[in-house]
């Protein structure tokens, strides 16, 4: 029998990987979560109910803010597959693969051996900030895919550049292959079709930056004309113009909708009112990019990460391989001329221009990500030389001592986790059975605008909660990290990463298995479980408080048409003003007459908080959470178990 070859055998062990954590149990669990999660797999959902593939939908209200790829490629999985939370997770599983695979062909590029693109596959694929990111329903892990490619096409034209140099070639006069030229063009496009103009900005900017520093100015511009900008630009536009012409056309401006003021020296965004809004390219280009950017978006309905944390979040987001950016960032030389020390530059620069982008404007945590992939190839590649290096026998050996240092301070990463997790689980006390997480943490309600805001609530009372998580966590880091180490002493660096991955995929292990346990603090299924087999056509669900509070209901129960009391802001605000959206804001007097009224009223609410008007004129259907669902005495029914 024929033996796998070693580089055929990684990448099995690659697709292995993936397919064990992002293709299987974490498609199923924990339920999708309220707000972004749920609201995105929702817009999808109606996108297939619509027949509509232009203009965005939640809640039946247009929702303009977002670019289409990644409801698109949930809608086609829906359609496929049905209206299930693992069909809207398939496209993100599929994403994190490619992104995998092309940080493998990538590394193999960059440093001419398999082992380097393995090694920053799995950095990615381990990493603590892809995998968590990936658990929500958010478009930044598709745009890491979509630049790393665009960054790939664009390092073929100067690989192909520094070879013609080789032989002699004058490279100043050749124009370089079509494939790449407009490869990096369509996957600008898809960028920008995924999450807007940053999609394009960020390739076009790392590469401009990286051409000035290598080439300066007169050299950038004879090195563009080379890279058949006229028919790239053709290729982007081929690609990303039609939906935005489509949907500029279908939502067009209404009524005489106000303008930017300047007022004491400060600009001031107007509100719209009913019948007098911006349609899509004003407040899609306008507000969602311009103003987002100047931290002047309307509505006001997010926060902003401090600069500090952001910067720090790189480290928290590579875990554990953090360690390792260290040395090999030291290895960055800005004056190298050699194409292996233009390629390490090249990497630091695409590390940079996102992070500098975003250190200017407001940023969320997932703001990060894009600078990930080249992060992982930067340290799979000095991963790969260190162990080349140990395998030589050669002498000195920079590259094994650094990184027996960096795997010392793994080590002692490692204790302090397993000290800390120990610590936690000795003071935890087991909560009793049945216990609902939301009554054992704090309320943190100013820190929901951030995407982690809710774990801000978890405190020591809850810890009794995650003991299994906990435990894992201890173990991965202080047996995965110890033996790290060991190996590293042993100068065998190849075998210690991979003691180094089976810590990552644990402490994956016990994130998910956590998420699972905080999950009925963060999704409203279990109260549409509650109502699904009762729920008929024509009652009414209401959500106390913005629509992203209890967003779940909305794709676990088919719904489309739920009403809103006391939140008219966030996602549904903006489209609400359009004169032919839907009738779904409550007031104290509306809800209060429908209430009496023959219709069966379903009304979310955070637990304690039910309207005073109704006085005790309701009943409680469930309570979960930190979360009930009541409803009006028209529907009192022994079906019910209270």
């Amino acid at each position: 029998m024929r033996e796998i070859a070693p580089s055929s055998r990684r990448l099995l062990w690659l697709l292995a990987l993936w397919a064990v954590f992002y293709a299987s149990f974490t498609l199923f669990t924990p339920p999708l979560l309220d707000d972004a999660d749920s609201v995105h797999a929702e817009v999808a959902r109606e996108m297939v109910q619509r027949h509509d593939w232009v203009t965005l939908y939640a809640n039946g209200i247009r929702y303009l803010e977002k670019a289409p790829i990644l409801y698109w490629s949930m809608a086609a999985s829906i359609k496929l597959f049905g209206a299930y939370a693992a069909a809207a997770r398939v496209p993100m599983a599929l994403m994190v693969l490619g992104l995998a695979v092309a940080a493998w062909a990538f590394g193999r590029l960059l440093a001419g051996h398999e082992r380097s693109g393995f090694y920053a596959a799995i950095v990615l694929l381990s990493s603590f900030g892809i995998f968590i990111f990936s658990r929500i329903l958010l478009p930044d892990v598709a745009v890491c895919l979509w630049l790393t490619l665009a960054m790939f096409c664009f390092w073929q034209t100067e690989k192909i550049d520094f070879a013609d140099a080789e032989h002699g070639w004058n490279g100043q006069r050749r124009a370089q292959p079509a494939v790449w030229c407009w490869g990096f063009a369509a996957c600008c496009a898809l960028g920008v079709l995924t999450k807007g103009l940053i999609g394009m900005v960020f390739p076009i900017l790392i590469g401009g930056a990286y051409l000035l520093l290598t080439r300066g100015a007169k050299g950038t511009l004879a090195r563009l004309w080379q890279l058949r900008p006229i028919s790239s630009l053709l290729v982007f536009l081929a690609v990303a113009a039609p939906w935005h012409v489509l949907i500029a056309r279908a939502n067009p401006n209404q009524g005489h909708p106000g303008g930017l003021i300047r007022l004491n020296g400060h600009w001031f965004v107007p509100e719209p009112t009913m019948g007098n809004v911006h349609g899509w390219t004003w407040f899609y280009f306008m507000n969602e990019h311009v103003l987002r950017y100047m931290n002047l978006r309307v509505p006001r309905d997010y926060d902003t990460v401090p600069l500090w944390l952001f910067w720090l979040l790189v480290l928290v987001w590579l875990l554990p391989w953090s360690v390792f950016l260290f040395p090999a960032a030291k290895r960055i030389r800005l004056r190298e001329r050699t194409q292996a020390g233009r390629a390490k530059l090249f990497l630091a620069v695409w590390a940079a221009v996102p992070m500098l982008f975003f250190s200017f404007s407001t940023r969320q945590e997932y703001y990060v990500l894009p600078v990930l992939p080249a992060l992982a190839l930067l340290i799979g590649w000095w991963m790969h030389d260190e162990a080349t290096e140990a395998e030589s026998f050669a002498v000195p050996q920079p590259l094994v001592t650094a990184g027996q240092r960096a795997a010392t301070a793994l080590f002692v990463i490692g204790v302090l986790v397993m000290l800390v997790c120990g610590l936690l689980l000795l003071n935890a006390k087991e909560p009793a059975p049945g216990t609902d997480i939301a009554s054992l943490l704090q309320q943190n309600p100013g820190d929901y605008a951030l995407s982690f805001g809710h774990f801000l609530d978890l405190n020591a009372a809850a810890m009794g909660m995650f003991a299994g998580p906990l435990g894992l966590t201890a173990i991965a880091f202080g047996v995965g990290s110890a033996m790290a180490w060991w190996k590293r002493r042993q100068f065998e660096p190849h075998r210690s990463n991979l003691w180094i991955a089976a810590l990552a995929f644990t402490f994956l292990l016990a994130a998910h298995t956590g998420l699972r346990f905080f999950a009925p603090a963060l999704s409203s299924k279990q109260l549409a479980d509650a109502i699904k087999d009762e729920l008929q056509p024509n009652d009414l669900i209401v959500i106390r408080g913005e629509y992203e509070a209890g967003s779940t209901l909305g794709f676990y129960l088919r719904r489309n048409d739920i009403h809103i009391f006391e939140g008219h802001s966030a996602n549904l605000w903006y489209g609400s003003f359009f004169t032919d959206a839907p009738k779904i804001f409550e007031d104290e007097a509306s809800l209060k007459a429908k209430w009496k009224g023959p219709q069966r009223i379903f009304l979310w609410t955070e637990s304690g908080k039910v309207p005073a008007f109704l006085g005790k004129d309701y009943v409680v259907v469930i309570e979960s959470g930190g979360k009930q669902l009541i409803a009006n005495y028209a529907m009192k029914t022994e079906s019910f178990n209270h």
